[in-house]
């Protein structure tokens, strides 16, 4: 076991944990810390682009009206207006990095999506994400300041409470070190939890494998308040193929005139929207999933044949390549899609600083709630999020200097053995996603929130024990976390007697006059 003492402590290595690194003041120590490598995560997934207003001919009260109106009515107009307005800086930022965005005719190439009045997502071609992150990580490597820590996985945060000490104050962490099996202690007087979302807690997700709400479950065993878990976006157009695991069908087809139809070539989206294809991603995503339910169908078609080859080569290279491999002619076949679990729209609450309830403890990007997406997250405000509140991070961190933490006792393993039914971690994983999938998905009702609540309380007493009696690992401390983040979701949920935004109840399927957020606090 080791101890590591810093200034700064980065969980997480996507777009948020990154871009949080490199906006800290260079004379930080700054461990960042990531339960893989550097380059996984959901940020360099990311196909569509990022949202920014970037032409004359739009403006921030557009982009901020877009918002809001994806939003139905929960996102903090401060926050929006926060994020819209530092939009066009965080791409300037990504830009003198040397992040390689599409040009035409020598300025930058804006793509459209669902939900967007205006062009206004800056891209490269189809793959911004992973484009944006090799690039910050060769950033990474290159600075001295920031220490990396690979294949080391969050357990808990340590606090002042637990010490035995009166302060609410976060005095850092402990790790699962991957290589030595062991748990390292990591103490500082700052930590940012850039740990992403919670796709994985549910049974199909367009997320990687580390998307199992790690930062927001260990947030609230700390003591933090959680907000709006019950919007769990669901992307509309995930590919639907037995070798396509978690594969996105970007927003971005739709954009540039995709078409979803049904086998028959029959479209279907006028009928459910006037906005059909380019309406928000839960409208599309419930339309998708009527159709389904309706007709028996394991998935509907996005059409795009109707643009040249030379056009999809251009704009979608990826996407066509990846269905090739496949077998799917996108320039002449439609694409198989299914909706899938896609972003996680509540998570800790913070402020614009993106500070936490705890003392030295902030969030950014998915782990957070910040206001922005409200009870629906607006294609492609996503990677800015985590832009612009990494810098306000970095720059609260930076005007407030914390004293070092108490010194940390090491991780007690003493009393725990090794674990001889590992099988018990594999089933509960995958009845936990089932049921998820099955009782808290895009359509809910009373009844199978209440089935739901029921089975996670027999797998937290399960898990529960498990924890406490064997050694950790990484699969356990992942479904411990996965059914923290099930049961936060399903409280939430069970909270809302509305359908509003991504939460839609068979039983409350019309909107209340007064939206409110829907918050939990661990005191109750």
């Amino acid at each position: 076991m080791q101890q590591h003492h810093f200034d700064v402590l980065i969980v997480g290595s996507g777009l948020a944990g990154l871009s949080a690194a490199l906006q800290l003041p260079s004379h930080l120590r700054i461990a960042l810390i990531t339960k893989g490598a550097l380059s996984e995560g959901a940020s360099g997934w990311a196909q569509g682009g990022i949202a920014a207003v970037m032409a004359d001919s739009d403006s921030f009260d557009s982009h901020v009206s877009d918002t809001l109106a994806a939003g139905a009515g929960l996102c903090d107009v401060a926050a929006t207006q926060f994020v819209v307005e530092n939009a066009p800086d965080a791409i300037r930022w990504l830009i003198a990095l040397g992040v390689p965005f599409t040009e035409e005719d020598g300025v930058l190439h804006l793509t459209r999506e669902g939900g967007h009045s205006e062009r206004r997502i800056v891209h490269v071609t189809d793959a911004t994400g992973a484009a944006v992150q090799q690039t910050l990580i060769r950033k990474v490597l290159g600075s001295g300041n920031i220490a990396v820590f690979n294949q080391h996985m969050l357990v808990d945060l340590i606090t002042h409470h637990k010490l035995g000490l009166p302060v609410q104050q976060c005095a850092g962490l402990y790790a699962l070190n991957g290589a030595t099996d062991s748990v390292d202690t990591f103490s500082a007087p700052h930590t940012i939890l850039a740990t992403g979302g919670a796709g994985k807690v549910y049974l199909y997700t367009t997320n990687p494998d580390t998307a199992t709400g790690d930062g927001i479950a260990a947030a609230w065993r700390a003591g933090c308040t959680v907000q709006n878990m019950e919007f769990i976006q669901f992307h509309p157009t995930c590919l639907y193929h037995p070798h396509a695991k978690s594969f996105l069908i970007s927003e971005a087809v739709r954009g540039e005139g995709g078409l979803l139809r049904l086998p028959d070539g029959t479209r279907f989206m006028p009928a459910h929207d006037p906005r059909a294809e380019l309406a928000p991603r839960d409208v599309v995503a419930r339309a998708i999933d009527f159709e389904m339910k309706k007709h028996g169908l394991d998935c509907v078609y996005l059409d795009i044949t109707h643009k040249s080859p030379a056009f999809l080569k251009e704009h979608f290279p990826n996407i066509l390549e990846r269905c090739a491999q496949l077998g799917i002619d996108i320039t002449s076949q439609p694409i198989p899609v299914v909706p899938a679990a896609h972003f996680t729209c509540g998570g800790v609450s913070t402020d614009l600083c993106g500070r936490t309830d705890l003392v030295g403890l902030y969030a950014v990007g998915e782990t957070a709630c910040t206001g922005l997406h409200g009870a629906n997250r607006l294609a492609s405000n996503s990677l800015v999020e985590c832009m612009v509140f990494a810098k306000s991070a970095a720059q609260a961190i930076a005007a407030t200097p914390l004293p070092p933490p108490p010194a940390l006792p090491h991780w007690d393993d003493s009393l725990v053995t090794d674990a001889n039914e590992a099988v018990v971690i594999s089933h509960n994983w995958d009845e936990l996603r089932r049921f998820m999938w099955d009782y808290v998905g895009i359509v809910r009702t009373n009844k199978r929130l209440e089935r739901a609540a029921h089975r996670i309380a027999l797998l937290h007493s399960e898990i529960h024990e498990y924890y406490a009696n064997f050694h950790v690992s990484r699969d356990l401390l992942e479904l411990r976390n996965l059914l923290q983040v099930a049961d936060l979701i399903v409280r939430s949920a069970q909270l809302r007697h509305e359908s509003r935004g991504l939460h839609y109840s068979l039983d409350y399927p019309e909107k209340t006059n007064l939206p409110q957020p829907t918050i939990l606090t661990p005191a109750g």
